[in-house]
């Protein structure tokens, strides 16, 4: 964040603090800056998942309206996603309002002070905001939004008018009643027939009777001309209300974008080889480059190591190592094939070099590191 806070659009920079216990910690950075085309101050919520620092990754970015209630539950859905191999990492930013009305709303209408601002708002994420996420943080090609209620009407907005911002949307209860059910109307005209191949629309209403027909009728159209490229899922959750439906949709609706994301388990028994075939047929899907995760790399080799094949464990662990040379854990991991292989002066040698990075880069394993270490050392 040293970065940003030399920049000289950039107003405030501060750790949003949660406490636990008698300690604080850190779920992201609140962050200001002006906005020219708005003429107006803008903040947003950033996390970025904890191998941000410890790896030169560029990571795909989930965007969310209403940002300031969304962000602190939406952030930890990435986080425990991520965390078990069902989506990859990603950047979480959280736009929060200044006039949600004027931003979200396609149309000015007299009831709505301020309203019909969705086409400036565009211009601000397409030219300001994306350029901004690109100048201080790792960002990959990919990016999604996420749009409760009017923040849904934007999304749908946005897949109709600017496909080319966003990659996939998450659009919860969208509002498309607003303007006497403009964007359902548009559809049929807006709508195009054919998408970048990959982007994909995940809509959900609760049990909320006033939304079925026009999100209904939305459905329908989309279905009938079924654009190439384009994959389209409506859930009604009727055991949810307006409220209640946005934190199973935002999970729900990651793991239909990246369904299949996660390798079968068969595939770990196929080899190294297989498991980089299955993230090269990923990355077509989600054109970008997409590698194989330290984890799950890490996730092979100890399958090999609890079934005592101790050759094809080191093997694998030596080629997480060259993979990813500032990650502590891949030397770590191979420490303790060697060091179960009878290899002390060689785990001796993995255990010293993942503790140095650990104490570099302040890593929250590093006292489980050093017992390691001091183990091997003692034999």
């Amino acid at each position: 964040m040293k970065k940003m806070i030399l920049m000289a659009s950039v107003l405030i920079s501060s750790c949003m603090l949660l406490k636990a216990g008698e300690k604080d910690y850190c779920i992201g950075e609140k962050v200001t800056f002006k906005s020219n085309i708005l003429n107006e101050e803008r903040t947003i919520l950033v996390y970025v998942p904890a191998t941000y620092y410890m790896s030169n990754a560029k990571y795909p970015v989930l965007y969310l309206l209403d940002g300031g209630t969304h962000f602190h539950h939406a952030s930890g859905i990435v986080q425990f996603l991520s965390s078990n191999g069902l989506i990859p990492e990603m950047i979480v930013v959280g736009i929060t309002n200044v006039d949600r009305n004027r931003d979200f709303t396609p149309t000015q209408l007299p009831q709505r002070n301020s309203s019909g601002g969705a086409e400036k708002f565009s211009e601000f994420i397409a030219n300001e905001l994306f350029p901004f996420m690109e100048r201080n943080y790792r960002v990959q090609s990919y990016n999604i939004l996420m749009g409760h209620s009017l923040g849904g009407t934007f999304a749908t907005y946005s897949l109709l008018n600017h496909p080319e911002l966003f990659n996939s949307y998450i659009s919860i209860s969208p509002y498309l009643m607003y303007d006497f059910n403009l964007m359902v109307r548009e559809t049929r005209d807006k709508l195009k027939s054919k998408y970048p191949e990959g982007t994909q629309y995940y809509m959900t209403v609760g049990n909320e009777p006033n939304y079925f027909e026009a999100l209904d009728q939305f459905a329908k159209f989309v279905k009938e001309k079924s654009p190439k490229g384009l994959e389209f899922k409506y859930v009604k959750m009727l055991d949810d209300d307006h409220g209640s439906g946005p934190h199973l949709s935002i999970y729900n609706g990651l793991l239909f974008i990246y369904d299949g994301w996660k390798p079968d388990n068969d595939i770990y028994q196929e080899g190294l080889a297989a498991i980089d075939k299955h993230y090269k047929n990923l990355s077509k899907k989600f054109s970008y480059e997409i590698i194989t995760p330290e984890y799950t790399i890490n996730l092979l080799g100890y399958n090999y190591l609890n079934n005592k094949d101790l050759d094809n464990a080191i093997s694998v662990f030596q080629e997480n190592v060259k993979r990813f040379p500032n990650s502590a854990n891949v030397y770590d991991s191979l420490g303790e094939a060697y060091e179960r292989n009878g290899q002390l002066d060689k785990a001796e040698a993995s255990y010293s070099k993942s503790v140095e990075i650990a104490k570099q880069k302040q890593h929250p394993n590093l006292k489980i590191y050093r017992q390691n270490l001091e183990r091997v050392q003692e034999k």
